[in-house]
């Protein structure tokens, strides 16, 4: 490994050597200094601590290296673990080849709680810094959704997640909720809620999310989450606004109008949420936008930001529909990073999490790297290929391992040459509505006593 090591050497004094660089010496704590401004390796020994998952013992693979481990099989997909442990050079050094069960043992001994916690330590640090630097109008953007993904289909994973079961019919495999808010100018993630699908709606896993969100700062949400209790909940501290899309036959008062199709309304908070929640009161005030785009149908929103002049409708109206930078995200973790929704490879629901939640801060790594291209080409974040930077950092890793010191540099700087081609062009006006096609079923089904059967 002294070729290597020298390698990195070398490599540390180019900006482009980043936060996967340093993972495949970690055992060599001098070669990490550029990692740090990404994952300080201290944090790691925090969340061991925190968690009381540290190792003690000597092991062939400790504990400080399984979250390495854990990373770099969000990163290398279609890997087996054991080969990820080679190409990191986590083990030990002279403890020669790691057998797969050993590495399922050291990842059932430290478990999903520290690389949750390293993923909420570092990315609440790396999302709202990133959104204070991408401000509308003195606020802060975020955005709201859950979306889930399938896991192995084991007796203790059907148990912990459960999953979707239209007409009685239980679904192929169990399903995973996630829940995540995320700094929409970046594609950054600032918190998330991981856990069961099946019994559990979406606003319970998103209602903890409310106390990540910061002061002076906007939300958007999609329609699904509009409830007073939960809408007012965001209010409730600081600076905090939202913006959601409201329904047609919502029923309201009008209380003042600010222009055409711009008004303060009131509306009742409904019986069932005042006898879930009693300090709730009795109406709540909201700003109803109507606004209609060439070829598409008129849309309604409702929104915290009460004041025309300092938010203007049109501006508002425009804005909410950075909320489609969610639903991109969630696209580049589960069809770009996944490649397949039957990517989850851990048989347990404790591995699952911690699958998932390495998963999620490996994304936000990527996002990392793109930010810091688009900050070099003074663009915005969004404006870089999501794919192409992936493949980038997977392509780093393998040819590091294997070429010699002298040609890294000339390599390196050949990437930074050619840093425009993940550069994407301006998105254009969307043409035609979001909406969904009609899923035609060729087949009838029926359930028996017996099974289900075409």
């Amino acid at each position: 490994m002294s070729g290597l090591r020298c390698a990195l050497a070398l490599v540390r004094q180019m900006r482009f050597d980043k936060a996967f660089h340093a993972t495949a010496t970690y055992a060599s704590p001098p070669d990490l200094h550029d990692f740090r401004k990404h994952i300080n390796p201290e944090w790691i020994d925090e969340a061991l601590n925190a968690t009381e998952t540290a190792t003690v013992r000597r092991r062939r693979l400790p504990s400080e290296q399984v979250i390495w481990l854990v990373l770099g099989m969000a990163l290398f997909r279609d890997r087996p673990m054991e080969d990820v442990v080679s190409k990191l050079d986590l083990a030990l050094p002279g403890a020669g080849t790691v057998a797969r069960s050993s590495v399922t043992q050291a990842r059932s001994r430290v478990g999903s709680e520290p690389v949750k916690w390293l993923f909420e330590r570092c990315s609440s640090k790396w999302a709202h810094e990133s959104a204070s630097a991408h401000l509308w109008r003195g606020l802060r953007l975020y955005g709201m959704d859950g979306s889930y993904v399938r896991v192995p289909n084991t007796p203790e994973n059907r148990e912990k997640f459960g999953g979707h079961s239209p007409r009685g019919i239980e679904s192929a495999y169990p399903m995973a909720r996630i829940v995540v808010l995320m700094a929409l100018r970046s594609h950054l993630l600032a918190a998330a809620q991981v856990g069961r699908y099946e019994g559990i709606h979406e606003l319970e896993y998103a209602k903890p999310l409310r106390d990540s969100i910061p002061e002076s700062s906007l939300t958007i949400l999609d329609r699904g989450y509009l409830s007073a209790a939960f809408l007012l909940g965001i209010e409730s501290k600081g600076d905090r606004h939202w913006l959601i899309r409201s329904k047609k036959n919502l029923k309201y008062k009008v209380i003042k109008k600010f222009g055409p199709g711009d008004e303060l309304v009131e509306m009742q908070v409904s019986a069932a949420a005042l006898a879930k929640d009693p300090s709730l009161p009795s109406t709540w005030l909201a700003r109803r936008i109507r606004y209609q785009m060439p070829g598409f149908s008129e849309q309604f929103l409702l929104t915290s930001l009460h004041d025309p002049k300092q938010f203007p409708a049109r501006e508002v109206a425009a804005l909410y529909h950075e909320r489609w930078e969610l639903e991109q995200g969630y696209d580049e973790i589960k069809t770009e990073m996944l490649e397949r929704e039957e990517a989850i490879r851990s048989k347990t629901p404790d591995g699952v999490l911690q699958e998932l939640w390495g998963i999620l801060l490996v994304f936000n790594l990527v996002r990392l790297e793109m930010q810091s291209i688009a900050k070099d080409e003074k663009i915005e974040p969004t404006r870089i290929s999501f794919v192409a930077t992936l493949r980038l950092i997977r392509n780093e890793w393998d040819w590091l391992s294997v070429t010699s010191p002298g040609a890294i540099p000339k390599r390196l700087a050949m990437l930074r040459r050619n840093v425009k081609r993940y550069i994407l062009p301006p998105r254009r006006t969307r043409s035609y509505p979001r909406v969904t096609k009609l899923k035609i079923n060729r087949h009838n089904w029926k359930k028996t006593d017996a099974a289900v059967v075409k």
